[in-house]
């Protein structure tokens, strides 16, 4: 099933009455028709009036998701050419219900760190549909911190939301912020709870391929509360290029049913809580 016709079944159920999460549908159409997008097509997909959908374009224009053309939007530069997050869908895949799980573990009124990466974009994707969050009373409902640009870009889009974007100088391979900017900022804030991508988790510890990476999540893991790691099972029992942290600062793995036996055994009887999704 494409996004569009998840997003159309959606609409005709009233799942997307939040604006939020109507916007980030039409950010998904947007991305599967090559990056230009009529009212008419919008209307359609989402069967909501033309009056919402150009209320709706006129919102993404102005966080500089899109540009208004006539009759329509097309994809803005600065969206980053709609990044990873908009390549890497399918909600039955392990990914998602790893990200599911995830979000799931996360307090209302809390906040949440996140680093970059597939798992955490999609995490954040979760974490942000989640309706109690966007029902709540108080706001913000949740308070997001990340130094990934992709995941701010889509955080700022949601009204209970507020959202903390780390400074630095951005990584183009993964639109992570890192440096000394990024660092002075991070000793001054607190987490209740980081989630944490890495690209190995073994009984030595997490780790990722990329040394200025890793020295800031190792700096998101010392403030915060808890730790929770989402990563693959083709991502346990091995280790990268550089160290974030050992296993013992892990609070919780989330990850999928596939997951070696061993190393789901060695991980635990090492305090962490492995949840399999």
């Amino acid at each position: 099933m494409t996004s569009t016709e998840t997003a159309t079944g959606a609409a005709a159920g009233g799942g997307l009455a939040d604006r939020a999460r109507r916007l980030q549908a039409l950010l998904e159409i947007l991305a599967e028709r090559g990056g230009r997008l009529s009212v008419l097509e919008a209307a359609t997909a989402l069967q909501v009036s033309e009056a919402t959908v150009r209320r709706d374009f006129t919102a993404l224009a102005e966080q500089h998701l899109v540009t208004r053309t006539h009759g329509g939007i097309v994809a803005s530069s600065v969206a980053y050419d709609l990044p990873v997050r908009y390549r890497h869908r399918g909600d039955h895949s392990t990914k998602e219900r790893i990200a599911a799980t995830a979000a799931g573990l996360i307090e209302p009124g809390s906040v949440v760190g996140l680093n970059g990466g597939t798992t955490t974009s999609a995490t954040a994707r979760h974490i942000a549909a989640r309706p109690d969050l966007a029902q709540a009373t108080h706001r913000p409902a949740l308070t997001v911190v990340t130094n990934a640009l992709n995941i701010a870009t889509e955080m700022v889009l949601r009204p209970s939301l507020r959202t903390v974007i780390l400074g630095g100088v951005a990584l183009p391979q993964s639109y992570e912020l890192t440096g000394p900017l990024t660092s002075m900022v991070m000793q001054a804030l607190w987490l209740d709870t980081l989630i944490l991508g890495v690209d190995g988790f073994s009984i030595e510890g997490t780790s990722c391929h990329d040394e200025s990476e890793a020295g800031i999540d190792a700096l998101m893991v010392s403030r915060a509360r808890q730790v929770v790691v989402v990563a693959g099972s083709e991502k346990l029992g091995r280790h990268s290029f550089a160290k974030i942290c050992s296993a013992s600062a892990v609070h919780t793995l989330v990850t999928d049913d596939a997951a070696d036996e061993k190393v789901v055994t060695d991980l635990r009887a090492a305090g962490v809580t492995v949840l399999l999704s």
